[in-house]
């Protein structure tokens, strides 16, 4: 009963979680780039919202300055990769390691900023809050505040506009770029520019995942994003798997991520209500992305090649016969 209960907002966690693994699918599907980035850019789009809207920011303002925040980590990211020369991960490693710092600055030096929540002036103002969940169930709120209501029409404009990015010459562009980067180039494609575009759109829908996070628990936290990658990874490979041979269209694919990220917290909230210890989920988040992303390979190993031996065996014997 209590795993039941608790679906509606593990339902929601997915759903805001899918936006950050959308980001995600971006640098490592698309770009083939390994960026640790978001682990600190998902907080700084929480610091950032929390800090401006708190001090009287109009929510969308605040929503906005943490998406541009984020599009700025990617920048420098993409810059250090293209422009000093640094390999993406480690890249990635350094401005992540960089933002440790920024974020805490923005939020005054303090690892945690809450949002004031108990007046109800303030709650009212929130775009998605856990409370919300509770209050749609009692039918003190209308249904379209619900959070997976309100996160799921954003998921769905976040696709909408990448499909229709990702279909013009400059997405076109970034999918050359990680197809083929040789090929691209021979096109006169700048291969460089694409790269840090890609890192900036990525780390821009991250830091706007946070934003989100931030509202839905009413507060920053500084260590917040520490492994936003494995969770966004997941998400990438679980839709991967379950859905790469039905979902061909490129928002079908998107769709499919955010479906991994739902899929992967109703997992997890599954093995808490079994009684699981809250601390061990780093190592279960670990072991479900090793799991899935193993799946690829151990098709390839073993069943193909399991398949292909019946296949040479019979074309053998029909070359007998004919002999």
């Amino acid at each position: 009963m209590d795993f039941i209960n608790a679906l509606p907002g593990a339902v929601s966690q997915g759903l805001i979680w899918g936006i950050m693994a959308i980001g995600v699918y971006i640098t490592y599907k698309i770009l083939d780039i390994a960026d640790l980035t978001v682990d600190g850019s998902f907080c700084t789009g929480a610091a950032v919202f929390v800090v401006l809207f708190t001090g009287g920011m109009n929510l969308w303002l605040a929503l906005l300055a943490a998406l541009i925040a984020g599009m700025l980590a990617g920048l420098v990211t993409g810059l250090l990769h293209t422009f000093c020369g640094i390999p993406a991960i480690l890249a990635g490693i350094l401005t992540q390691l960089s933002l440790w710092s920024v974020n805490m600055a923005v939020m005054g030096m303090k690892a945690t900023v809450a949002i004031n929540v108990t007046t109800p002036e303030m709650l009212d103002k929130l775009l998605v809050s856990l409370r919300f969940v509770k209050d749609v169930s009692n039918g003190t709120r209308p249904f379209y505040r619900h959070p997976i209501f309100v996160v799921g029409l954003l998921t769905v404009a976040v696709i909408a506009v990448l499909y229709w990015f990702f279909g013009t010459e400059l997405g076109c562009s970034l999918r050359a770029t990680g197809s083929n980067q040789n090929m691209a180039r021979a096109q006169g494609i700048n291969t460089n520019v694409a790269k840090v575009l890609g890192l900036v759109l990525s780390n821009g829908l991250v830091s706007l995942s946070g934003a989100l996070l931030a509202q839905y628990n009413s507060a920053s936290e500084i260590n917040m994003g520490r492994g936003a990658i494995v969770i966004g990874l997941a998400a990438v490979i679980i839709g991967d798997v379950i859905f790469s041979k039905i979902f061909r269209n490129f928002a079908l694919k998107l769709l499919s991520v955010s479906i991994g990220a739902i899929i992967y917290y109703i997992v997890i909230q599954a093995v808490l209500a079994m009684g699981l210890n809250a601390n061990y989920l780093k190592a279960l988040s670990a072991i479900v992305v090793a799991i899935f992303l193993s799946i690829p390979y151990w098709k390839g190993k073993y069943i193909h090649t399991k398949a292909a031996v019946p296949a040479q065996a019979g074309a053998k014997m029909g070359g007998d016969l004919n002999a």
